[in-house]
C-alpha cells in the first residue's frame, strides 16, 4: 500500500511539473506574441501544443540513443539525462536549422491548403495528434518514431481538410517501406558488428592482446562514422557539405581515431585479467560518446522537424499565407529543446530502462554495436535515397544483438547435447523395465530453446510501429474536424 501511494505520489509530482512547464511555455508564448488577443491567442495555443509535443519528444525518442549505454552499465541513469538533455538541447539550438520544410518532408501539398486559417487549423491538429500518439506510446512503453508520428497527423489532416488528392502517395509508400527495412537494417548491421567483435577480440586466446589490436581500428570506424553522421545529419540544416567533404572528414577522422586510440587503449588495458568482462570495460568511453554524438544529430535533425508544423503556424498567422518552406523563430527551437530537456528528466527512465534493460541483456560491446549500427544504417540509407526511421534503426539493432545471441547460445547448447550423448556409455541409453526382464529405451528430454529476447516487448513495439502513422492520421483528422467546428462557432 505504502509503496503503491508512493509511486502515485511520484505520478502526480512529474504531471505537476509539466503542467507548471506548460504554463511557462504559456506565459513565454503570450510575451513573444504580445498578449492574447486575436491572433496571438493561436500563436499561443500552438506553443503550447509545441511544449507539449516537445516533452512527449522526451519522454519517448530520446530513449533509443541513450538507453544501449544506460543497460549496459556504462553510465548511470543520471548521467545519461545529463547528457541527452546537454547534446540534444545543443543540437536543436546550435544546429537546429534556420528553414526547415513544415508540411513535413512533402506529405501534404500546400497549395491544397491555401487558405491560412484551414492551414493553421489543419497543423494544429497534426501537431496535437502526434503529441498525443506519443504520450500514449510512452504509457504503454513502447519506443516510436517522432517523424512517423508527425507524417502521420499531417496526412490525416490534410485528407480531412482538403481531400485525398492533398496527400503525395508515392512519398508515403517509401515511408510505409522503411517500417520494414528500418529496423531490418539496423539489426543486421549491429548483428554483423557484434559477430565480427566475438571472433576478433572475445574468443581470441588473449584478448587483451586481441583488444589492443582491434580496439583503436574500432574507434576509428566510430570516429569516422559519426563524424560523417553529424556533418550530414547533424549540421545538415545549416550547412550542406559535398560528398567530397564528408568522405575526406571520414578517412580523417579514421585515422585520427586509430592514432588517438593506441595508445590510450594499450595504457587502459595494462594490467587487465585476460577476461571478457576485463574487456568490456575497454568500450564504455567510446560508448558513452556515441550515445552523446547520437543526441546531437538527433536534436538537430528530429526536432527540428518535429517543431516544422509550430513554424508553418506562426509564419501563417503572422503573414497571413502558406509557404512550403518557412524560417523557425528561435523562441520555436527554445522551446522544443527545453521541451526535451523537461519531459526526458521526467518521464524518459522508463522508455531507457525498456530499450536498455528489458528487450535483451546488453554489456558495452553489444550496445556499442547498437549505438555504431545506427549512425551506419543512416548514412547507407541515405546514399541510396531511403526514408529511414533512427528509432527504429536503433530498437532493431537492440533486437538484432539479442537474437544473435540467441541463436549462437543455442547451436552452443545443441553441440554441447551432441557431444555429450556421444560420450555417454550404452547403458545410459537404456533403461531397465518395470519387470526387470526387458530393457526399454530412455526417453530422450527435449530441452527448451533458451529465449534471449523478451517476445513481450517485441510484439507491443512491433504493432505501435505499425499503427504508428495510421492512427496518428485518424486521430488528427478527428482533432481537424473538432477544431474546424470550434473555430466556426466562435467565428
Amino acid at each position: 500500500m505504502r509503496r503503491a501511494a508512493g509511486t502515485e505520489g511520484h505520478v502526480a509530482v512529474r504531471l505537476g511539473l509539466a503542467g507548471a512547464f506548460l504554463l511557462a511555455v504559456l506565459a513565454f508564448t503570450a510575451v513573444v506574441a504580445g498578449g492574447f488577443g486575436g491572433t496571438a491567442a493561436a500563436i499561443v495555443g500552438a506553443g503550447v501544443v509545441g511544449g507539449y509535443m516537445a516533452l512527449n519528444i522526451g519522454a519517448n525518442d530520446v530513449a533509443n540513443n541513450m538507453g544501449p549505454a544506460v543497460g549496459a552499465r556504462a553510465v548511470t541513469m543520471a548521467g545519461a539525462l545529463v547528457i541527452a538533455a546537454v547534446f540534444e538541447t545543443a543540437g536543436a539550438v546550435l544546429a537546429g536549422g534556420d528553414v526547415v520544410a513544415t508540411i513535413a518532408k512533402g506529405i501534404v501539398d500546400p497549395v491544397a491548403m491555401a487558405d491560412a486559417g484551414v492551414f493553421v487549423v489543419a497543423m494544429m491538429a497534426a501537431l496535437l495528434a502526434a503529441a498525443l500518439w506519443l504520450n500514449l506510446a510512452t504509457y504503454i512503453g513502447a519506443p516510436v518514431s517522432t517523424t512517423h508520428a508527425i507524417v502521420g497527423g499531417v496526412m490525416g489532416a490534410g485528407i480531412a481538410a482538403s481531400g485525398m488528392a492533398a496527400v503525395n502517395w508515392p512519398t508515403m509508400g517509401a515511408i510505409a517501406a522503411s517500417w520494414v527495412i528500418s529496423p531490418l537494417m539496423g539489426g543486421a548491421v549491429a548483428a554483423l558488428f557484434l559477430s565480427l567483435i566475438r571472433h576478433t577480440i572475445v574468443f581470441q586466446e588473449d584478448r587483451i592482446a586481441a583488444s589492443r589490436r582491434w580496439v583503436p581500428v574500432l574507434i576509428g570506424v566510430m570516429a569516422s562514422t559519426f563524424g560523417a553522421y553529424v556533418l550530414l545529419k547533424g549540421l545538415g540544416q545549416v550547412w550542406k557539405p559535398s560528398a567530397g567533404t564528408v568522405a575526406g572528414a571520414a578517412v580523417g577522422l579514421f585515422v585520427t581515431g586509430w592514432l588517438v586510440a593506441r595508445p590510450l587503449i594499450a595504457r587502459q588495458s595494462a594490467g587487465l585479467e585476460n577476461r571478457k568482462k576485463a574487456v568490456h570495460g575497454l568500450f564504455s568511453v567510446p560508448l558513452i560518446c556515441a550515445a552523446a554524438l547520437l543526441s546531437f544529430a538527433h536534436g538537430a535533425n528530429d526536432v527540428a522537424n518535429a517543431v516544422g508544423p509550430l513554424a508553418a503556424i506562426v509564419y501563417a498567422l503572422s503573414a497571413g499565407g502558406v509557404a512550403a518552406e518557412v524560417g523557425i523563430p528561435y523562441w520555436v527551437l527554445i522551446v522544443g529543446a527545453l521541451g526535451i530537456s523537461v519531459g526526458l528528466a521526467l518521464f524518459g527512465p522508463r522508455l531507457i530502462r525498456t530499450v536498455g534493460e528489458k528487450i535483451t541483456k546488453l554489456n558495452p560491446i553489444r550496445a556499442f554495436c547498437v549505438a555504431l549500427s545506427a549512425a551506419i544504417t543512416v548514412l547507407i540509407a541515405s546514399a541510396l535515397g531511403l526514408p529511414v526511421s533512427s528509432t527504429h534503426i536503433a530498437v532493431g539493432g537492440v533486437f538484432g544483438v539479442g537474437f544473435l545471441r540467441e541463436i549462437l547460445h543455442n547451436r552452443l547448447r545443441r553441440r554441447m547435447a551432441r557431444e555429450a550423448a556421444a560420450k555417454a556409455p550404452p547403458a545410459a541409453a537404456t533403461e531397465k523395465a518395470p519387470d526387470g526382464d526387458a530393457a526399454a529405451p530412455a526417453k530422450k528430454k527435449k530441452k527448451k530453446k533458451l529465449k534471449l529476447v523478451r517476445r513481450k516487448h517485441l510484439g507491443t513495439i512491433v504493432a505501435a510501429w505499425v499503427v504508428t502513422v495510421p492512427l496518428a492520421a485518424a486521430l488528427a483528422a478527428l482533432l481537424f474536424f473538432l477544431l474546424a467546428w470550434g473555430r466556426a462557432a466562435l467565428l
